[in-house]
């Protein structure tokens, strides 16, 4: 494996514990925000990470606002733990500057369509020849052997295609797509999964590879975990979707002063919150309570029932209540809540830094727990093509670094 970043440069943190990838090489060559949230991951996880921006740089710089054009609250995140370098990769300069950086790195990860990564010859032909144990991945919308493999795409087209909208539609009767990135993120998770893998893969037997995470069947997949349903089967034996989940009567539920969810699932939970309510006879009385398969046939009636329950009393009564029983709560947390979560609190999960150049900055840890390798913040957001000169001299340094035209310095970026 090759050797992290050398010395303490602008926007570095103090020196961490290396993660677990420490040593990795990534090369990122990803946009808005699918790629950009795996090769963050990545940097967490102690990757050395390289990303590769245009003149006009990355969607994420605009989304939202920021104290000076270019680093966005999105791009805070998403571009953290890594370098920047700004390259014209149409130009014959920046794509041979950009194969001497290949040449260097371990994983290559991109999520430009197949077409536009041949015109640029960085396809993994192009990619190999400079590095032959690269491992590449590349993400798009759909897989590269269908008819849709140059079709573009984006969370929302994905979110349509791939059934999520569809269940809004089986809960609400419209269909309507999940107010958050869920076909960007998930896929982004699948990308540093397979990028994990093809990384053991090549530990054990020295061979790189090529991966490719096409963003369609890794979200059908991923909806159809939980409602594959009757169609499971053939012929199929009964509809598809969960039951449960389908109900548009599944909360979040109206208690006297907010919302609350509250998942009831178990006989003995049923148990304790028909007593809970004054009425511990209910799974006797009413043969839909009586048991988790009749529950689920009548979701409707559980979910309606949990509905006139629970406005008699407080939020916070009933979550200590169901709290102390055992029973899954949570109270319904806007946006702003988060930051002063007292369960977040109380484990840190709200960072603050201060940047160099954007001032003080709030940001999430990863969340994972390593009692070995902790994933670290080490580097804030960079700006666009920072890091131009720095990763020059360190090619330039490196003995048997192939020849080539230097990388542009960054005031000509």
């Amino acid at each position: 494996m090759t050797s992290g970043p050398v010395g303490q440069t602008r926007g570095m943190t103090a020196p961490a514990t290396p993660g677990a990838l420490a040593g990795v090489r990534i090369l990122d060559l990803t946009l808005v925000v699918m790629g950009p949230h795996a090769t963050q991951i990545l940097g967490d996880l102690g990757a050395e990470v390289i990303s590769v921006e245009e003149a006009g740089g990355d969607t994420n710089r605009i989304m939202g606002p920021g104290p000076e054009p270019g680093l966005t609250g999105v791009a805070m995140n998403l571009l953290r733990n890594k370098r920047n370098v700004c390259l014209d990769l149409k130009h014959p300069g920046g794509r041979d500057a950009f194969l001497r950086i290949a040449a260097t790195c371990d994983v290559f990860v991109t999520n430009l369509r197949p077409a536009p990564l041949a015109r640029l010859g960085l396809d993994y032909a192009a990619i190999s020849a400079v590095r032959p144990d690269i491992v590449m991945v590349q993400a798009h919308g759909w897989p590269s052997d269908g008819p849709d493999a140059n079709k573009p795409a984006y969370d929302d087209v994905i979110q349509a295609g791939s059934g999520i909208a569809h269940t809004f539609q089986l809960q609400s009767g419209t269909p309507a797509l999940a107010p958050t990135l869920v076909a960007d993120k998930v896929s982004g998770l699948t990308l540093v999964y397979a990028i994990l893998a093809a990384l053991f893969h090549r530990e054990r037997t020295g061979e790189g590879q090529f991966v490719e995470v096409p963003m369609a069947e890794t979200m059908a997949q991923f909806v159809l975990a939980d409602h594959m349903g009757g169609g499971a089967f053939v012929p199929p034996l009964g509809e598809m979707g969960y039951r449960r989940l389908k109900s548009r009567f599944r909360g979040p539920y109206p208690t006297r002063d907010g919302h609350l969810a509250i998942v009831v699932y178990t006989d003995a939970q049923w148990r304790v919150f028909s007593r809970l309510i004054g009425d511990p006879e209910l799974m006797e009385r009413d043969p839909r309570f009586r048991d988790q398969e009749s529950r689920t046939q009548h979701a409707d009636a559980m979910g309606q029932f949990l509905g006139e329950a629970l406005r008699g009393r407080d939020t916070a009564q009933w979550v200590a209540l169901l709290q102390q029983a055992d029973i899954p709560c949570a109270r319904v947390n806007r946006l702003e809540d988060l930051f002063d979560d007292p369960q977040f609190s109380a484990v840190g999960l709200f960072e603050e830094h201060e940047h160099p150049t954007e001032g003080r900055l709030k940001v999430a840890r990863f969340p994972l727990r390593f009692s070995r390798s902790p994933a670290t913040i080490r580097r804030l957001a960079p700006n666009l093509g920072e890091h131009g000169q720095e990763i020059r001299r360190e090619l330039a340094a490196r003995r048997h670094a192939p020849s080539g035209p230097d990388l542009p310095r960054d005031e000509d970026t």
